[in-house]
């Protein structure tokens, strides 16, 4: 082997660890959204939580996390993104050692909204970190396959982490587990880890960041209460109206702006606008699929929180599986159409196997193979949407770009819950004359129904739009 090549596999090896630093960042995030769910009684036992304190813990990380992401985005540009990943990742560490020590409600609280605030400077840096990492199409798709399958592993992944450490520790740990990764990631980053400069010329307009935190944080809001109240709600019409017209208000100052905190034309390219709708329809049904089987699975079929968390990972790691060793193979051959669409289709398909669930289901019968269908049918999704989403964009963009495919997420996720819960709460109460435990299981597949048409309207919405190149 000559010094060359020699040289190049060093730096090809070192360029993997960096990814594998760079995905244990963002597994962290992901985790937490979940991970806490498991706690939550346990927290409540301990630090005397109201039922309405009980649920801010929930909401303040995801309100600061969601309102916070494009801002977050802008100032990785500005910043550059290896200090803003350190920022990130160290204030999440901070943070979550806070909310492991809470003597009280408030504290715990504030220490999951400080959470949610660092997490949307920390998800945005590590996506683009990517780019960055990876310049050549092949390698790149092979990187994002991989990091597509941590991001649907997420979820699944925190509902099993937080039953193990709940069960066998105590439910501080959910938190405190944080900060030796966060402690990890932020010692290696300037080894592992490129440092492209950050773009001096990148403006952060105070105005547009007031009215994009405060309408995503009142769209959040608003999905959020509507899982409790409904959508009918006085509460969440007013949080939904107010979300509208100060995103609208947005919207209209950067299409104005000469450095505008989200440029027009991130938004205005049809594929990356496929590649949005994709995610986001996806996680909707994904999240709100993962609530209908947590149910399921302990209301039903007495599954524990730990037993629960392991039954939902075959799912899990065949999207994993499919995400890396097959979308990241196939995207840069075949491009991201041919594999979105027939993914949701096949997504979708799994997701009407849970409408035929019944009080009799077994796991084996009515719940794994939807997870299977659904599993490979996400795999191929989310690695082409994520690439598409990222190919082509400015360097001095990198980290918006990447902070939109999170709201994406964010979004879709909390919308399918809310969306999700509502139904299947509906239409437990309208099924009469039967059983409690029937009507719940008729509520769990008419929440499936709404799944499987979030999927068909992102194939419809997504697939004329996923074809040619995106514009930089």
């Amino acid at each position: 082997m000559t010094r060359t090549t020699a040289s190049t596999a060093e730096t090809g090896h070192r360029r993997w660890w960096g990814f594998a630093l760079a995905s244990a960042a963002q597994l962290m995030v992901l985790l937490d959204t979940t991970i806490v769910n498991i706690a939550l009684p346990w927290a409540q036992r301990d630090l005397g939580l109201s039922d309405a304190d009980r649920q801010w813990v929930v909401t303040a990380y995801m309100l600061a996390f969601g309102s916070l992401l494009l801002l977050g985005g802008r100032i990785s540009d500005a910043l550059g993104l290896r200090p803003s990943l350190v920022v990130g990742v160290l204030g999440f560490g901070a943070a979550s050692a806070a909310g492991g020590a809470a003597v009280d409600a408030g504290m715990l609280i504030t220490a999951r909204a400080a959470q949610g605030a660092f997490a949307a400077l920390l998800a945005p840096s590590t996506m683009a970190m990517l780019t960055a990492l990876f310049t050549t199409p092949r390698e790149r798709a092979r990187a994002l396959g991989r990091f597509s399958a941590v991001v649907g592993a997420g979820g699944a992944l925190g509902l099993v982490a937080g039953g193990l450490l709940t069960g066998y520790l105590d439910w501080r740990w959910c938190l405190y587990v944080n900060v030796p990764v966060a402690v990890l990631v932020a010692a290696l980053a300037p080894v592992l880890l490129p440092n492209p400069a950050g773009h001096s010329g990148v403006q952060l307009d105070l105005i547009s960041a007031a009215l994009t935190t405060t309408g995503m944080a009142a769209l959040v809001w608003g999905i959020d209460e509507a899982s409790t109240q409904g959508w009918g709600s006085p509460v969440v019409a007013g949080l939904l109206t107010t979300a509208l017209a100060l995103l609208t208000g947005f919207g209209v100052r950067q299409a104005r702006s000469r450095d505008p905190l989200l440029p027009p034309h991130i938004v205005t390219d049809r594929r990356r606008t496929g590649a949005f709708c994709a995610v986001a329809l996806t996680m909707a049904a994904m999240f709100g699929t993962m609530l209908v089987l947590t149910y399921q699975l302990q209301g039903v079929m007495g599954y524990s929180p730990l037993r629960t968390g392991l039954a939902m990972l075959p799912g899990s790691a065949l999207a994993m599986l499919v995400s890396s060793q097959v979308s990241g193979r196939l995207l840069p051959r075949l491009g991201a159409r041919p594999l979105v669409v027939p993914g949701m289709l096949l997504t979708a398909s799994g997701l009407g196997w849970l409408t035929l669930l019944t009080p009799d289901s077994t796991y084996l019968s009515g719940v794994l193979p939807a997870q299977l269908l659904f599993g490979v049918g996400t795999g191929l999704v989310m690695t082409p949407s994520i690439g598409t989403a990222l190919s082509g964009v400015d360097p001095r963009d990198a980290g918006v770009t990447s902070a939109l495919v999170s709201t994406a997420q964010q979004i879709g996720g909390t919308t399918g819950i809310a969306l999700m819960n509502t139904a299947a709460a509906a239409a437990s109460v309208a099924y009469s004359g039967a059983s409690p435990v029937a009507a719940q299981v008729h509520g769990h597949a008419v929440a499936a129904m709404w799944a499987v048409g979030f999927v068909l309207a992102g194939a419809v919405v997504a697939g004329p739009l996923l074809g040619g190149r995106p514009r930089s």
